[in-house]
């Protein structure tokens, strides 16, 4: 059972910066395709990021760069640049083996999720 925990979420002024943090453990780390998602309130699902085994990234926009430390067992969603649009719970999710895919999204999709973490960006 792999447990995930987002951390680095908070309020920031438009135009800043933040890096979100997600600690995985009880599972080996470099077997999962991580993903980052999130969800503003009235709003779907949406893919952020990922990241693949063996380090293949994907991301919805030029200001969100994904990365991974597998010796730490972490994945890391660095946000530039943040806009008011950004503002949603982020959660990463793990899913052993290759990379779906960005489109998807569903909870079905992926073995494991994280509770999230909240981004607030001002305007």
């Amino acid at each position: 059972q792999v447990q995930l925990l987002e951390s680095g979420g908070g309020l920031v002024q438009a135009g800043g910066s933040l890096r979100l943090s997600c600690a995985a453990s009880g599972g080996t780390f470099s077997t999962y395709a991580m993903t980052w998602f999130r969800q503003a309130p009235g709003k779907e699902r949406e893919f952020v990021a990922a990241i693949s085994r063996s380090g293949d990234t994907y991301s919805m926009k030029g200001r969100f760069t994904v990365s991974r430390d597998n010796a730490k067992n972490t994945v890391y969603l660095q946000m530039n640049s943040l806009e008011p649009e950004d503002t949603a719970v982020y959660t990463c999710a793990a899913r052993k083996g290759t990379f779906l895919g960005t489109t998807f999204v569903e909870k079905d999709d992926y073995e494991y999720w994280g509770q999230g973490t909240q981004v607030t960006v001002s305007s």
